[in-house]
């Protein structure tokens, strides 16, 4: 029987541990701001990211058009150079389109691609784990499978992400599932890389053997969320624990206020002076009351 104290050390994460879920800038009059993207990427990397995800959730790609998605890359991938991954989300209820959008990603120069389940058509699990499939064969980046159940209405169960696991490019997992017995099941039984899309998740997951985390409040607070996964590589623990609690209540703010994660993240971004502008409909801006709460959750952390 194996020594499970002896077992090997982990490969290092295919793009980097402490990912931001990055927001996507638009100028006042909302037109894509490029200028503030690379404004803000840089920003990201130099405070403690090693990797940006573009237009996932967080970025509002459901509201940006597919040349804004590639000019995004080019100019992200330009700003940030070698020093952090840039992984583009390119997912749509489309196979064909996600594929279409893969390669243009490629070509704008991204390190990876994210891939959401395809949503509000809810295949079944063949044809979910199908589409995965055409797309990771589109290009030759590695893939990032992206499973939120509650906003695509189809689950990535996790028989399908072990079968998934044996594609040469689909290297991970963000997971917004919810469940966690799942993941330990999936990372005990493949070499799929495990990233939190959950921020409250972050600790738990890198505890069992998680990847990293790829994070809204990383927009804001990036540093800290660095520091929670630094904490417990240095064997830290109790300290990375503090830590994780103490981003709880700016956590708990942004994201279970009963806003999207994209409108508090601009709302603290435009507190902090940093390239964010407006949310596109059909989301509307946080109001007077929320972004007070908001700073003062971002205050007490960096008190």
């Amino acid at each position: 029987m194996t020594d499970p104290t002896t077992a090997s050390a982990p490969p290092p994460p295919p793009f980097g541990r402490t990912l931001c879920a990055m927001i996507t800038p638009f100028t006042a009059t909302g037109a894509l701001d490029l200028d503030g993207a690379q404004e803000l990427a840089d920003h990201l990397v130099t405070r403690g990211c090693d990797g940006l995800v573009l237009s996932g959730t967080t970025g509002e790609s459901p509201t940006t058009t597919d040349a804004e998605k590639s000019a995004l890359v080019a100019a992200v991938r330009q700003a940030v150079g070698s020093r952090a991954a840039v992984v583009a989300g390119v997912g749509t209820p489309d196979t064909r389109h996600t594929a279409e959008l893969a390669r243009e990603a490629e070509q704008a120069g991204a390190d990876g691609l994210l891939v959401v389940a395809p949503y509000y058509s809810r295949p079944p699990q063949d044809a979910v784990e199908e589409h995965f499939r055409t797309v990771a064969d589109a290009t030759g980046l590695p893939v990032m499978v992206y499973d939120i159940p509650a906003r695509t209405g189809v689950r990535i169960e996790p028989d399908t992400l072990l079968r998934l696991a044996g594609h040469p490019r689909i290297v991970a997992v963000k997971d917004c599932s919810y469940d966690f017995l799942a993941a330990q099941k999936v990372l005990a039984r493949t070499g799929l890389a495990y990233y939190a899309g959950c921020d409250e998740h972050n600790l738990a997951l890198y505890a069992v053997g998680g990847a990293g985390c790829v994070s809204t409040v990383a927009n804001v607070a990036p540093a800290h969320i660095r520091a929670v996964l630094d904490a417990f590589n240095a064997g830290e623990t109790t300290r990375a624990a503090r830590l994780q609690q103490r981003a709880t209540p700016l956590i708990e703010a942004m994201m279970a206020g009963g806003l999207p994660g994209t409108v508090t993240a601009k709302a603290l971004l435009t507190a902090q002076s940093l390239p964010a502008g407006p949310v596109r409909p059909p989301l509307r801006p946080a109001g007077p009351e929320t972004t007070e709460s908001l700073t003062a959750a971002y205050a007490h952390l960096s008190a």
